[in-house]
C-alpha cells in the first residue's frame, strides 16, 4: 500500500511545523482600505453618471460594486492564507492565492526587524513585523499580529539573529 503524495515544495514540513495564524481582525483592516478606495470611485461614477446620465456609467458603477466584491472575498480568503513558523534555525512565512509564496529567513541572514503599525492597524490593536536580511529579496514581513506578539517575535527574532551571527 503506497504511502502518502510527498509534499509539494510550498509545505515541505507539513508534520513537523507548527505554523501560526495570523489575527482574522487584519481582515476588517484589509475592508476598510478597501472600502475607502471603493467610495472614491463609486462617487466618481455617480457624479459622472447624474451629470451626464449615459448608460455607459451605469455599467461602471456595476463593474466597481463587482469587483469590490470579488476584492472583499480575496481578502477574508488571503488573511487565512497568511501564516509563519518559528524553527530552530529560521522562520518561515508563508501566505498567497493564486500564487503563493513561502519564505524561509534564516536567522543568521537576518540584518534587523521593524515593528509597525499604521492608525488602522492601531485601532484594531494589530502591528507587523518585517525582518530584513542582506537581500531586499529575503526580506518577509509577517502583518496581523498583536502587539504584545510583535514584540515577542521581533525580541526573540533579534535575539536569534545576533545569536547565529556570532558564529560566523
Amino acid at each position: 500500500m503506497p504511502g502518502p503524495p510527498p509534499a509539494g515544495p510550498l509545505e515541505p514540513w507539513p508534520e513537523t511545523v507548527r505554523w501560526q495564524p495570523i489575527s482574522r481582525d487584519l481582515i476588517w483592516v484589509e475592508l476598510l482600505r478597501l472600502a475607502a478606495v471603493l467610495v472614491v470611485f463609486l462617487l466618481g461614477v455617480v457624479i459622472g453618471w447624474v451629470l451626464n446620465g449615459h448608460w455607459l456609467f451605469g455599467l461602471g458603477l456595476a463593474v466597481v460594486l463587482l469587483l469590490g466584491a470579488a476584492r472583499a472575498v480575496s481578502i477574508v480568503r488571503a488573511v487565512h492564507a497568511w501564516g509563519y513558523a518559528e524553527r530552530s534555525d529560521d522562520l518561515l512565512v508563508r501566505h498567497g492565492l493564486l500564487v503563493r509564496r513561502l519564505s524561509i529567513v534564516p536567522y543568521a541572514r537576518m540584518q534587523f526587524v521593524d515593528v509597525s503599525a499604521g492608525p488602522l492597524e492601531r485601532a484594531f490593536d494589530l502591528a507587523t513585523v518585517q525582518l530584513h536580511t542582506a537581500a531586499a529579496a529575503s526580506d518577509a514581513r509577517v502583518p496581523g499580529l498583536r502587539p504584545a506578539e510583535a514584540s515577542r517575535l521581533r525580541d526573540r527574532l533579534t535575539a536569534l539573529g545576533e545569536d547565529r551571527a556570532e558564529g560566523l
